[in-house]
């Protein structure tokens, strides 16, 4: 899946307030957040229409306004004196406010991120925003000839022939090469930013700072390891000898540019039903309004203000944009009527919904995601439904025998997909961590040694070179991809609690959620509502009882 990119994580600052200060530290505290968000609300609102404007138009001068604005930002939030008073008043425990308290954790995390010199900052985002816009603009090539990500996608998904399907793949890989000079520079100074106040590496910084830990990390990634290599194994094998009939070749002669992906995180639609079948002559946009608006959560004005279709210069793969967390709220996709691109259209409204049904009551620097593993979550429950047989009956107007036709294969994908994604999730987390331990070790070999590990794929023959650097996530959402693999258990939590205590079934089997207005005002009262309000694993407990456990993931795609 082509999941969302955390494309904008324009974290906010303040300035340290001066003056007439309140006597209590609740009061100084309050002041100081009236002061920042005044400050800071509307920088960040012109960051994010920079970006929009960016990644819609592709365009240089757009970068360079949204790396300017980023550098503002950065300046604020990067100043000594304001976090020693955050530090200061969060050491004190003197806020019992649960709201001030919320924000004051959130002000601190933010200005720990930011508080090495100045000037590596600078260099950080400039460096940060020139990637991006070569990411943006760059289109590989085929014979000398462009191509866009759509149409690689198009090959890999359909295309029988062999040395296409090679030049494809190695045309999707090609601006890896091109942006890893850039990128490996930018992994450093972040590093020797981390370093400067007291971490090990940026990695460590990042996962303290987003309020979780590395060693329940590696906890989880160990544990769903060992629960999915026996599955995996045979999942991958079934596959292998399908795809290698279909191309005419030997199982053992597989390349990498025969599983339908870049980087093989989707499953290829080779059981005995092809599911893009049933999405070629529909409309995955109307599709999906119509679903949203039949949960009670409408969309029609997200999608008005959003940039759906494929063309020259702009972002090749899709994301959500909160711009001003008051409700514009806005998608980019560069939608085509397959199941891939229904999957993608969900999920980045799924994203969306989040951020639109934010209870605006709370204060500005609340209204976000309890965190963003948590609106991954939602986006991936939201999009695990274009494989869903009961969902594809109701929404395309399926016969009865259409559906059973396609039950057991949409299902088997459905599953496939899922523990696919662990073990892709596998690769990026274990490379990412080791990048950042060091960046100056064989990092094209690493690469493919742990893509052999856990995705069973092997390397093309030759030298390798740095395509790996094409995932876009590496510079734009660094050491960001576990929240991706956090969501998908989250959304399983979810479903499992919806399904049983708020639709109040017994089974989850052909549940479709079509029409299901109870499942949109239960997202909208505990999940979306809250915002930030609470920590993620105190939202997640007050939503369904219990807190984040990777056990209803296993019960339903694993055992």
């Amino acid at each position: 899946m082509e999941r969302k990119l955390a494309l904008l994580a324009v974290v906010v600052t303040a300035v340290f307030f001066a003056g007439c200060c309140p006597t209590t530290k609740q009061g100084q505290l309050e002041q100081f957040i009236k002061t920042h968000v005044a400050k800071v609300e509307p920088l960040t609102k012109k960051a994010n229409l920079a970006y929009w404007d960016a990644t819609t138009a592709g365009e240089a001068e757009y970068y360079d306004r949204f790396g300017n604005l980023q550098l503002q930002i950065s300046e604020l939030y990067s100043n000594s004196q304001d976090f020693t008073f955050i530090k200061d008043m969060r050491e004190s425990s003197r806020i019992k406010n649960p709201r001030l308290a919320r924000q004051l954790n959130k002000l601190y995390y933010t200005y720990l991120r930011n508080q090495a010199d100045p000037e590596p900052l600078k260099e950080i985002v400039d460096l940060d925003s020139k990637i991006q816009e070569k990411y943006s603009s760059f289109r590989g090539t085929i014979d000398d000839e462009e191509i866009t990500m759509s149409d690689i996608y198009t090959i890999l998904t359909t295309g029988k022939d062999c040395r296409k399907r090679e030049l494809a793949w190695k045309a999707s890989k090609q601006v890896g090469n091109v942006i890893v000079g850039d990128l490996l520079k930018l992994v450093k100074l972040r590093n020797k930013a981390a370093q400067e106040i007291g971490f090990d590496s940026y990695h460590a910084l990042s996962i303290i700072a987003g309020e979780q830990s590395v060693r329940e990390l590696d906890h989880i990634f160990d544990e769903l390891y060992e629960l999915t290599n026996e599955p995996f194994a045979r999942l991958k094998q079934e596959l292998d000898i399908i795809l290698a009939e279909s191309y005419g070749i030997a199982v053992e002669d597989l390349m990498p540019w025969h599983y339908h992906d870049p980087f093989f995180q989707r499953t290829p639609l080779v059981y005995e039903q092809d599911l893009d079948l049933y999405y070629k002559d529909g409309d995955v946009k109307e599709l999906t309004e119509r679903f949203y608006a039949g949960v009670g959560l409408p969309v029609d004005d997200i999608l008005a203000r959003s940039d759906l279709y494929d063309r020259e210069g702009k972002y090749p793969h899709a994301f959500s944009h909160d711009v001003d967390r008051r409700g514009d709220v806005r998608i980019l996709c560069n939608l085509q009527n397959t199941e891939r691109w229904m999957e993608t259209i969900l999920h980045e409204l799924g994203h969306a919904i989040y951020s639109k049904y934010h209870d605006r009551s709370e204060p500005w620097l609340l209204r976000e995601p309890a965190h963003s593993f948590t609106t991954e979550a939602v986006a991936m429950f939201f999009g695990r439904l274009s494989r869903n047989p009961a969902w594809m009956r109701e929404m395309l107007g399926l016969s009865e025998k259409q559906h059973l036709e396609i039950q057991q294969v949409s299902e088997k994908y459905l599953r496939f997909q899922q523990v696919l994604f662990v073990r892709w999730a596998l690769v990026m987390y274990n490379f990412e961590k080791q990048l950042y331990d060091d960046p100056d070790q064989d990092l094209n070999n690493l690469w493919w040694e742990l893509v052999e590990k856990y995705q069973f794929v092997k390397r093309p023959p030759g030298p390798v070179d740095a395509g790996w650097a094409s995932k876009l996530h590496f510079t734009s959402a660094p050491c960001y991809y576990h929240n991706y693999m956090l969501g998908e258990l989250l959304a399983s939590q979810l479903h499992h609690h919806i399904v049983h205590k708020v639709l109040k079934l017994k089974l989850d089997r052909d549940v479709s959620y079509v029409g299901e207005k109870k499942l949109g005002d239960y997202l909208r009262k505990k999940v979306f509502g809250p915002g930030a309000l609470y920590h993620w694993n105190e939202m997640i407990e007050r939503a369904t009882g219990e807190p984040l456990t990777p056990k209803y993931f296993v019960e339903q795609f694993v055992n």
